[in-house]
């Protein structure tokens, strides 16, 4: 979320009104739902794992908790309190506070029927490095576990949880334009390039979601009962907004059918419900859900699928702020000269300096970043778009 205040600013079309089950005031001041405190596991995770692992993590999460209390489980009623600052568990008698997290250490948020589960990555120590450089050739990278720390709560209002948090997200992105002096619904496209201009973003991200020429308000027609089409990714940790990526489109679709949409773009709403700040499987919940609709709307962003990265490295000393495993962005250092380049966690180096290194040893991609300076460029674009179309992955449309 450092990201996200210090430097995200979008479109007044998709942040005003901010779709979501609640008023962005409230989500200011904080929103309480009740809830069951069911317990919490901790689980050891790759550091950037496929797709649905995060969904199967959860519900192993589920599983650990409701088996280690069995059926003699005392439930601890809560309140769980979400605000675009923090999300704190309370005591629903005592209100004393038993967690206390602040929203950007919220990696992930599944809704499981009644049960919501908060998966938040335990703070690495220091010795092991987000930068490149430390990375040690050879080191089965891949290999390496990291802690997740998995909350495990039980309501009726679930969905309505995990959506009041991905709003949450959103808020936050106008309350920062807000302290800096901005009303984001009078953002013109003069004040908008200004404000790029004093961010010293390096990548292109914030100009091209600012060019009114790519967002676009799009109507599909399709059949009842007939799927749209499309495999969507997530779009990765550092995106100038983090939603979901169209990585694959069936032929004879609604989707391709309707000639509207290309690999790449970005979904920002469908019907009116904000995907922005939710889960990928939330989302691809949403689109399941579309089937027996005969109209689609959906807002999106013209993205190409390839997403170009410029890095300013001075000297050597500098970190990158970046770590790779066999050519995948796995993790992100906040406010690093990376994270102002437009690298997105879960993309895969296609090309660094004009070098295609799609086919490169792990060891090799480390020693081109480690001896780099000056202007790094990059391409890069999400690892599981990446393995769809090169055939590595067989598409499950939706």
């Amino acid at each position: 979320l450092q990201h996200t205040l210090q430097s995200k600013h979008i479109l007044s079309a998709f942040v005003s009104p901010l779709p979501g089950p609640c008023e962005p005031e409230d989500l200011i001041d904080g929103i309480i739902f009740a809830a069951n405190y069911l317990g919490s596991t901790q689980l050891m995770s790759e550091r950037n794992p496929s797709k649905n692992i995060r969904m199967m993590q959860a519900q192993e999460a589920v599983s650990r908790v409701k088996s280690s209390d069995g059926d003699a489980q005392t439930l601890t009623e809560v309140d769980l309190f979400i605000s675009t600052q923090r999300i704190k568990v309370l005591n629903a008698d005592s209100q004393e506070t038993m967690m206390d997290n602040a929203l950007r250490t919220i990696s992930y948020i599944a809704d499981i029927g009644n049960i919501v589960v908060l998966m938040a990555r335990r703070r690495m120590p220091r010795t092991a490095s987000q930068d490149c450089i430390e990375t040690t050739p050879g080191a089965p990278e891949a290999k390496k576990q990291y802690k997740m720390i998995c909350h495990v709560f039980e309501s009726e209002d679930a969905q309505l949880i995990a959506q009041s948090i991905g709003q949450a997200f959103s808020v936050a992105y106008q309350e920062f334009l807000r302290a800096n002096g901005i009303n984001p619904e009078d953002l013109s496209q003069k004040e908008y390039s200004d404000i790029i201009n004093t961010q010293e973003m390096y990548n292109d991200d914030l100009i091209h979601f600012s060019n009114s020429e790519n967002c676009k308000e799009l109507q599909l027609e399709k059949s009842k009962g007939e799927i749209l089409g499309v495999v969507i990714v997530e779009s990765g940790w550092g995106s100038i907004l983090p939603t979901v990526i169209l990585a694959n489109m069936m032929n004879g679709a609604p989707a391709a059918r309707s000639g509207k949409l290309s690999i790449g773009d970005q979904i920002m709403s469908i019907n009116n419900t904000s995907l922005v700040g939710l889960p990928l499987a939330t989302c691809q919940g949403i689109i399941k859900g579309l089937k027996n609709q005969v109209q689609v709307k959906m807002n999106i962003v013209s993205c190409p699928p390839v997403t170009t990265v410029l890095i300013k490295r001075p000297d050597l000393k500098y970190q990158l702020g970046f770590s790779v495993q066999n050519g995948i962005i796995c993790s992100l250092m906040r406010g690093g000269i990376a994270e102002r380049g437009g690298v997105r966690v879960g993309h895969r180096i296609i090309e660094i300096n004009g070098q295609s290194v799609v086919a490169t040893a792990h060891e090799k991609i480390v020693q081109a970043l480690s001896n780099s300076v000056g202007e790094i460029h990059m391409k890069t674009m999400p690892a599981a778009m990446f393995r769809l179309l090169t055939g590595q992955e067989t598409p499950m449309y939706i």
